[in-house]
């Protein structure tokens, strides 16, 4: 079966459900576009490796990699290998010296340890053209690896940058990472 290579080209609220969020991959020097709707957790874990932020611990991912790679285990690929009922299914490309493995996984946990290692992720051709969309600019904005998480930024414009840094300050030690990327970016964009 044909594989399609794909890239995290957008993170953002979830317009058709409501406290979920979507990411959007793109298929890698192609127009399609693939939107997964993923919960929370799983958005916010994707971001922290997106943006490298460094949590004060290590979030699930995090140590799930550290797992891995304290027994010699690599993550070689990602593929997404099945839609049934509206559902992706994925499997992890592993191995070890010894031996390589599949190992079935969500796909949002996947992702986040794919974005974790820098390893490709990949789509069979038949579930693309299924759940593919072919007209991106509906979709998603122009820029690449956008990372569009707003919790309230509208509210961000209000404070000065002193109020902006107290709450990134207060936000990271609550392990708001989604907050904080809002908060960072509205500070980026003033100091420009």
């Amino acid at each position: 079966m044909k594989k399609i290579e794909l890239e995290i080209v957008a993170l953002s609220h979830s317009i058709t459900q409501s406290n979920s969020y979507a990411v959007v991959l793109g298929e890698v020097n192609g127009l399609r576009r693939l939107p997964i709707v993923i919960g929370g957790f799983e958005a916010q874990a994707i971001a922290v490796a997106l943006e490298k932020m460094k949590p004060s611990r290590p979030l699930t991912h995090d140590l799930m990699k550290n797992f891995m790679l304290a027994f010699n285990v690599d993550l070689h690929e990602v593929v997404i290998s099945d839609l049934q009922e509206g559902i992706f299914y994925s499997k992890l490309l592993c191995s070890n010296e010894a031996d390589t493995v599949e190992i079935d996984s969500r796909t949002s946990d996947a992702l986040a340890l794919a974005v974790r290692f820098g390893c490709p992720i990949f789509i069979y051709e038949n579930i693309f053209e299924i759940a593919g969309v072919d007209q991106p600019d509906k979709m998603i904005p122009e820029e690449k690896k956008a990372v569009t998480l707003s919790n309230g930024n509208e509210d961000l414009k209000k404070l000065d940058l002193e109020e902006l840094d107290k709450l990134l300050n207060e936000v990271l030690n609550n392990e708001d990472y989604i907050r904080a990327i809002a908060i960072r970016d509205e500070i980026n964009s003033r100091k420009k």
